[in-house]
C-alpha cells in the first residue's frame, strides 16, 4: 500500500530534475580565450572584430568564434598555446588603446544561463588564477610630498610678503630662489616657523633648511625633505595601498583574494581563476584620480605658476582644445568620500556626483566663495599598464594622461557635495566612480610581474579524492560479498551496472549539448 501521496513524489521528482539541471553547468569546461577591452579612448565595434580576426588569419592561428559582446571582445580558441600567441600578436597589432588579457570563456549553453543556472565557483587551489606582483610608485610618493611642502612654501612666503623668483622641487629638494640675502634669511624664518613643524610631538622637523648657490642677482635657499620622512610616506602608502587595493578587488567580485604586503614597497595580489583578467589588470594597475583647478584665464604665454593641459573635447582643427591651468591643486581625490554615475539632472548627459570628506569641502567652500563667475576644471588623471612584446620577451610599460574632462564657470558656492560633467558615457561614468568609490591609491602602483598560477594543489587533491572513493567502493563491494554471498553479489552488479549506466548518461548529455550545431546555437548570445 501507497503510504505517501502522488504530489510527495512529484515533488521530489521536481527537486531531483531541478538538481540535476542546475548541476549541470559543472559538465562544461571553460575554453581558453583572448578578451580586449577598450581603454579610455578606445571602441569595441565590428571594426575592431574585422581587424582581430585578420590578424588571427594573417598568422594561421585557429580560432572557433570571435564573439562581440556589448564593450567587450572574446575570440575562442582551442589550447592554452594558441591563446598565448594569439595575445602577444593581438596586443601588439592594437597597441595601448586596448586592454588584451587571456580569459577562459564559459561554455555553458545559452539556455542554462537565461534560468541562472553557472557553474560552480571555484578557489585557487581548483581551477588556478592570476599572481600580480605590485610595486609602489617611490617616486611618485616622493614628487606628491614635496608638491605639498611647496604649495605651503609658496602661501607661507606671500602671506609674509617676501618676494621671490621661483620655488622648484628638485631631486635635491625644493629649491627657492630669493632676490637678497635678507630675503634668504627671512624666509628660512617663515618656513622653519609655518611649514617646518614636526608633526608629532618629539619628530625632527620634516626639511632640511640650507643656503643653496648664490649670485650677483638670486640667492638659493633649499629645503630638502629628510629621508627618515619619505621612507615612513613610502610604507604608509604601501599599506594605505592594501586597504584600497582589497577595496577595488571587492568591487569586481573575485572570490578568495589573496592581497598581501611584501617588503617595503611591493603588493602581491592573488585572483582566483582567469574568467575576468582584463578588468581586474585594469581595477589593479590604473590609477585614476580628479583633481580641481583654477582656470587661468590670461592670454599669451603660459606663467609659471600654471601649467598648459588639454581638454578632452576635440577642436575645429580635430585637435584637443589646449587650456591653461593653476599648478595649485585645490581639492583631489585624496579628500573624495564617495562617487556616483548619475545622468545631469538639466541635461541627461553621463555625470560623476562627487562627495569631499570635511577638510575638501572647507577648500572647495573658501575657494568657490571667491571665484563665483569664474571657470574651474576637473582633472582626469589616469595610470595604465601596457604590455609589448620585444624581441619575443613582454616589456611593461606605464602611460599616464591628465585630461580636462569639465571646464565650467562656477554658478554659486558649494563644498562639499557636487556634479563633474563632461564623461562620454555612463560606462565611463560608471568606471570613473568605482575606482574614485574604491578608494584613490596613496601612491600609484606598478604591475612588474604576473603570472598564471596552476590548479596543482587541487588536481592534486581530486586524484586522491577519486583514489579514496574507489578504495572505499571496492571495500563496500568486497565485504558486500563476503558477509551477504550470493545476495551481497547480487546486490554489487546492481551497484555497479546503476554506476555505470549514470556514466554513460551523462557522457551522453553532455556530447548532445556540445555538438556543433547546438553549441553555435546556443553561443549566439556570448558571455566571458
Amino acid at each position: 500500500m501507497n503510504d505517501f501521496s502522488k504530489w510527495k513524489y512529484a515533488l521530489i521528482g521536481l527537486i531531483l530534475v531541478l538538481g540535476f539541471i542546475y548541476a549541470l553547468p559543472n559538465v562544461f569546461i571553460p575554453q581558453p580565450a583572448v578578451q580586449i577591452s577598450a581603454n579610455r579612448g578606445g571602441s569595441v565595434d565590428t571594426a575592431l572584430k574585422e581587424k582581430v580576426q585578420g590578424v588571427l588569419e594573417k598568422n594561421k592561428l585557429a580560432f572557433s568564434a570571435i564573439e562581440l559582446n556589448g564593450d567587450r571582445l572574446l575570440a575562442r580558441v582551442d589550447d592554452s598555446d594558441t591563446q598565448n600567441k594569439a595575445q602577444a600578436l593581438i596586443a601588439t597589432e592594437l597597441g595601448d588603446q586596448y586592454i588584451v588579457a587571456l580569459n577562459m570563456a564559459s561554455t555553458v549553453p545559452a539556455w542554462l544561463r537565461a534560468i541562472g543556472a553557472s557553474a560552480m565557483p571555484l578557489g585557487l587551489d581548483l581551477q588556478g588564477g592570476v599572481h600580480f606582483l605590485l610595486d609602489v610608485d617611490q617616486k611618485a610618493t616622493i614628487d606628491k610630498l614635496q608638491q605639498r611642502y611647496r604649495d605651503d612654501i609658496s602661501t607661507a612666503l606671500r602671506e609674509a610678503k617676501i618676494r621671490y623668483d621661483s620655488i622648484n622641487p628638485t631631486p635635491n629638494g625644493i629649491v627657492i630662489t630669493l632676490k637678497s640675502a635678507a630675503d634668504r634669511t627671512a624666509a628660512g624664518n617663515v618656513i622653519a616657523s609655518k611649514v617646518n613643524q614636526p608633526e608629532k610631538l618629539g619628530d625632527q622637523p620634516p626639511m632640511e633648511l640650507t643656503d643653496g648657490a648664490t649670485t650677483a642677482e638670486s640667492y638659493a635657499l633649499v629645503a630638502k625633505v629628510r629621508d627618515a620622512l619619505i621612507q615612513e610616506r613610502v610604507r604608509s602608502a604601501t599599506t594605505s595601498n592594501l586597504t584600497t587595493l582589497r577595496n577595488r578587488v571587492n568591487q569586481i567580485g573575485v572570490s578568495e583574494p589573496i592581497i598581501q604586503q611584501q617588503g617595503t614597497n611591493r603588493i602581491v595580489v592573488e585572483l582566483a581563476g582567469v574568467h575576468d583578467t582584463a578588468e581586474a589588470k585594469k581595477i589593479l594597475g590604473a590609477t585614476a584620480t580628479l583633481e580641481y583647478r583654477a582656470v587661468d584665464e590670461n592670454a599669451g604665454n603660459v606663467p609659471p605658476e600654471s601649467r598648459l593641459y588639454y581638454e578632452s573635447r576635440i577642436g575645429g582643427d580635430g585637435k584637443p582644445i589646449p587650456i591653461i591651468l593653476s599648478k595649485k591643486v585645490i581639492v583631489t581625490g585624496d579628500e573624495l568620500v564617495d562617487a556616483t554615475a548619475i545622468p545631469d539632472p538639466q541635461d541627461g548627459r553621463p555625470a560623476a556626483l562627487i562627495r569631499l570628506n570635511a577638510k575638501g569641502g572647507q577648500k572647495m567652500l573658501e575657494f568657490t566663495q571667491q571665484n563665483v563667475g569664474k571657470r574651474m576644471a576637473a582633472v582626469y588623471i589616469e595610470r595604465v599598464p601596457t604590455t609589448t612584446v620585444v624581441d619575443g620577451k613582454e616589456v611593461r610599460t606605464f602611460k599616464e594622461t591628465q585630461q580636462v574632462i569639465n571646464a565650467a564657470a562656477i554658478q554659486g558656492v558649494f563644498s562639499n557635495r557636487f556634479q563633474t560633467t563632461g564623461l562620454s558615457s555612463m560606462k565611463e561614468a560608471s568606471e570613473l566612480a568605482l575606482l574614485l568609490r574604491a578608494g584613490s591609491l596613496a601612491a600609484p602602483v606598478d604591475i612588474v610581474e604576473q603570472h598564471v598560477i596552476g590548479a596543482s594543489l587541487g588536481k592534486d587533491n581530486i586524484v586522491k579524492g577519486i583514489k579514496a572513493v574507489i578504495l572505499g567502493l571496492l571495500a563496500v563491494l568486497v565485504a558486500a560479498a563476503i558477509y551477504y554471498h550470493l545476495f551481497g553479489l547480487i546486490a554489487d552488479l546492481g551497484l555497479v551496472l546503476n554506476l555505470l549506466l549514470l556514466v554513460a548518461v551523462l557522457s551522453m548529455v553532455q556530447a548532445t549539448l556540445t555538438m556543433p550545431g547546438i553549441a553555435g546555437a546556443w553561443r549566439s548570445t556570448p558571455t566571458c
